[in-house]
């Protein structure tokens, strides 16, 4: 069961940015004059690009958003980020131990590379995956096509069939099952009886990670 290869979303799996994202989102889209909650806004986009949300809303609209409104949305996020971002607990821990066993580890998310930068940056992560991190920008067809798994595996040399994801939307887990790999769903703030039907494996707490990947007890990791 042990992978040769672990690749992480980002967004809710290794920084705690969902609920801050979609706060502002949810306000930045009611301002448009379509009034959205922060629950619906986060049950129908988890997992997507701004791309994919930005499209939505228009189809909603009927009309392009005003201009200005991505780079807006971006900056009023970002600003939030700084002020409260955190890794998700108890993942350094997990990365510390699943890097003890020599696995190799990257990550790939519907993120473009600049959020990215700047949250793992903000979260002390970078550091653990840097030259490691691809983005749905990479690829033709974002979560949940498979296609974003499937190119951080060949760009790390490996097959989809020795990997494993770290997901937490419908989204990501339908595109690792698709992708032909193990999908574990850290389902903590999500519907694992979902994320399970989707295909994946739910666990609720990072720090069953390392013994989900099969590196051991936390017993035995811990001694």
């Amino acid at each position: 069961m042990t992978p040769a290869l672990v690749i992480f979303d980002c967004d809710g799996v290794l920084v705690d940015s969902e609920a801050i994202a979609n706060r502002i989102m949810a306000e930045s889209i009611t301002a448009t004059g379509i009034p959205i909650t922060y629950e619906e806004c986060r049950a129908r986009f988890v997992g997507g690009t701004l791309q994919r949300v930005m499209n939505t809303v228009e189809e909603w609209l009927g009309r392009p958003l005003p201009p200005g409104w991505k780079a807006e949305f971006e900056a009023r996020r970002n600003e939030a980020f700084r002020r409260e971002l955190k890794p998700v607990p108890g993942v350094e821990a997990a990365i510390e131990a699943i890097k003890g066993k020599d696995i190799r580890i990257c990550v790939a998310s519907s993120g473009s590379p600049d959020k990215m930068d700047l949250t793992l940056s903000l979260t002390g992560l970078k550091d653990h995956f840097d030259g490691r991190i691809f983005s749905a920008a990479s690829v033709a067809e974002s979560k949940p096509a498979p296609d974003l798994f499937l190119y951080a595996a060949a760009q790390m040399g490996h097959l989809p069939e020795n990997c494993t994801v770290v997901e937490d939307s419908l989204l990501g887990v339908t595109a690792g099952v698709a992708a032909g790999m193990r999908v574990l769903a850290y389902a903590a703030g999500n519907d694992p009886d979902a994320l399970k039907a989707a295909g994946g494996q739910p666990f609720m707490d990072m720090e069953e990670l390392p013994e989900r990947l099969g590196l051991g007890t936390r017993a035995e990791l811990a001694g």
